[in-house]
């Protein structure tokens, strides 16, 4: 592999900060993980790492139909590229119930789904849904150990599952498993806990088709537990940061091997010490909630940083004499979903050369509906 493959020669052209996507390396992303999920059939990506219609396109020609959203804007992008299936996988409460129901008017070529844990919740969608004469797939949410959203397998999830299955205007669609908290480096104990957890998540399903309870489908973990839940038959996988890809997971899971498509291009724009540079990336232009290193530098990777602001990042160097002001610097964002996030437009590269812009539509909260 080409060492310098993320510099571009037209590099004078792009400003910065910015993010670089190369779409010839998420394309081959995309194709290794259909190869761990054995085919397109049980992939359900995940697509609040990217946001972008573009790479929504890219996926459904290569066969993928189903995707995972975390927002109403989200959700409503991916009916827009004319996904057939679109999992909203978040509870849907206050106006987000009307919201979703708009959806489900607007786009009537997309099936759409969204997850519950909460009775309220669950009585509110299928009213919404039943008053227009529609019905709305509704997983119930499990929490295998993640303790952020979901309802713990057992009785209570037996209950909140019969009344999805009884309430007029919702068909149960399922369970939705996500393991988000396990993201172990090594495999071998990634797996032993992935395996326990999903002990009880087959028990919950053995006890709600005891109930004459249909389960559909279950759709489970994310990227760290993509590869395990892959050998399962009977579930869809719906991993997300493998698309891009970052150095956080990177360095977690290095059992995983995907490649870094989307690199963050910044320049020096000030030098403030005989061994110090200020980059112009500062807090507003990649993800902050991690401590340093925040950004993996590619063509200065011995760089540590020691302050950052809204604006500027200060870094020290034995090499800061090789910069002058105005130099560019090439790095691979520690997590890529929420840097992805900070940026209005993109700029793919191809062969080399930055060329077109586009838009991250979805990181805005509301589109039309």
């Amino acid at each position: 592999m080409n060492p310098d493959w993320y510099r571009i020669a037209n590099v004078a052209e792009v400003p910065s900060p910015s993010l670089l996507v190369y779409p010839d390396r998420v394309a081959e992303n995309v194709r290794r993980m259909i190869a761990v999920a054995g085919g397109v059939a049980r992939l359900r990506p995940h697509m609040k790492t990217h946001k972008m219609p573009e790479l929504i396109r890219l996926q459904l020609s290569m066969g993928i139909t189903k995707f995972k959203c975390a927002t109403i804007a989200e959700t409503e992008m991916v009916a827009g590229c004319g996904a057939p299936d679109a999992l909203l996988a978040y509870q849907p409460v206050g106006p987000n119930v009307g919201r979703m129901l708009t959806l489900a008017q607007k786009f009537p070529g997309t099936k759409f789904s969204a997850v519950a844990d909460d009775a309220d919740a669950i009585r509110a969608l299928g009213a919404a849904f039943a008053a227009a004469g529609r019905t709305l797939d509704l997983y119930l949410d499990v929490d295998m150990g993640m303790h952020r959203t979901g309802v713990m397998p057992g009785p209570k999830a037996v209950e909140l599952y019969r009344l999805i299955a009884s309430t007029p205007g919702l068909k149960a669609a399922g369970l939705h498993a996500y393991d988000g908290h396990n993201h172990v480096t090594d495999l071998a104990q990634r797996t032993e806990q992935c395996e326990r957890e999903w002990a009880a998540v087959e028990k919950l399903r053995a006890d709600l088709k005891a109930a004459h309870l249909p389960v559909p489908n279950i759709v489970a973990g994310g990227t760290p537990t993509f590869p395990i839940h892959a050998k399962r038959a009977d579930v869809e996988c719906s991993p997300g940061t493998s698309v891009l890809w970052d150095f956080g997971y990177e360095k977690m899971l290095p059992d995983l091997v995907f490649l870094p498509a989307a690199i963050l291009l910044m320049r020096v724009i000030s030098k403030p010490g005989e061994n110090r540079l200020c980059l112009d990336l500062g807090h507003k232009a990649v993800a902050a909630e991690n401590p340093h290193p925040r950004v993996q530098f590619l063509n200065l990777p011995e760089a540590t940083a020691v302050m950052q602001s809204e604006e500027h990042l200060v870094v020290e160097t034995a090499r800061a004499g090789e910069f002058a002001v105005g130099d560019a610097l090439y790095g691979v964002p520690r997590h890529i979903c929420p840097t992805v996030a900070l940026h209005s437009f993109v700029t793919t590269v191809r062969d080399g050369k930055a060329g077109e812009r586009w838009k991250v539509t979805a990181r805005e909260r509301q589109l039309t509906v």
